[in-house]
């Protein structure tokens, strides 16, 4: 549905991590994220000019903390943040200290009221002046997040009512795969079924199949624990290799996704639930891919049926 904003791109994601340091070194050098700034309770960490692609907290708690995207202009976040104050969503601004620490011109938080994840929609980030370099792997953007909610339906309908996300793919009863409109990436976000809503994984979309397959024996050689892969998605035609971060949150590199024009873009469809539909190549997910722990904030209701998870 159409929104009275304009999204350009997913800016970062914001992690709880129960040891900061150990989390740091682990996305320092052996993800390749660059360290951009850090105090006791956070660490910022780029893998662009912005000024980070990821923050990570300290928390007795691990999980997804927040999601942020960058809108096209500080007139689109006034009237977001009007948008949500219409729809009784209680949209609450970012200010002081802490929009500075962002890097931010301005910005606010909006809760989907569904799964319980935080959004952030904010504009004007800081353009660093010096480029990301990278070093173990070349790392182009953060690439979408993905979770399950408690209430599947009801957050599929308000991510694209009240948000304005557009569904590019289905797979028929585990997930919805979703854009940022008009970002053109298959997939920004993504949402699945589960008993209560939970943190899935995030993803990092690398410049060369190249770096799928050095990473392979990358973490291989420090002893890094690889839950799927590699393989080949078919809805997003993306090769991926998914692994484990120290608190055991799922983490994905994947290279090559579809892309879809602002206007004229074709229908998603609808994929049969079926491995095939999640790997062309034949991989097997391990039992600890995408339990990454909590959303926090995120409401812990029962559905009653457990739905097997099954994402991308």
């Amino acid at each position: 549905m159409k929104v009275p904003f304009r999204y350009k791109k997913l800016a970062y994601a914001a992690l709880n991590v129960t040891e900061l340091q150990r989390s740091v070194a682990f996305y320092r050098d052996v993800v390749g994220l660059e360290v951009a700034e850090q105090d006791e309770q956070a660490a910022y960490l780029r893998c662009s000019r912005d000024h980070h692609s990821i923050v990570l907290y300290s928390a007795p708690e691990r999980g997804l903390k927040r999601v942020a995207f960058e809108l096209e202009s500080e007139r689109d976040v006034d009237a977001a943040f009007a948008h949500f104050q219409a729809l009784d969503m209680a949209p609450e601004r970012v200010t002081g200290t802490e929009l500075k620490a962002l890097h931010q011109a301005a910005g606010f938080r909006v809760r989907e009221r569904h799964s319980g994840v935080l959004f952030e929609l904010f504009s004007g980030p800081t353009f660093m002046a010096r480029e990301y370099v990278p070093t173990v792997a070349d790392i182009a953007r953060i690439g979408h997040v993905v979770i399950s909610s408690c209430d599947f339906p009801g957050s599929q309908e308000s991510l694209v009512r009240d948000f304005g996300f557009r569904i590019s793919d289905h797979i028929e009863g585990r997930i919805a795969f979703m854009r940022c409109h008009p970002n053109p990436f298959h997939h920004t976000f993504a949402v699945g079924p589960g008993s209560k809503s939970e943190f899935h994984h995030v993803n990092f979309m690398v410049t060369d199949i190249d770096d799928v397959g050095r990473a392979l024996y990358r973490l291989k050689q420090h002893d890094v624990k690889i839950v799927f892969g590699p393989g080949r998605h078919p809805p997003s035609n993306s090769v991926f290799l998914y692994f484990l971060d120290p608190d055991g949150m799922t983490l994905e590199y994947s290279f090559g996704m579809e892309e879809f024009p602002e206007d004229g873009a074709r229908e998603p469809r609808w994929l049969e639930p079926t491995p095939q539909s999640l790997d062309t190549w034949g991989a097997v997910p391990d039992a600890l891919f995408g339990r990454s722990g909590t959303i926090e904030g995120a409401a812990t209701r029962a559905t009653g049926k457990i739905t097997p998870k099954v994402m991308a």
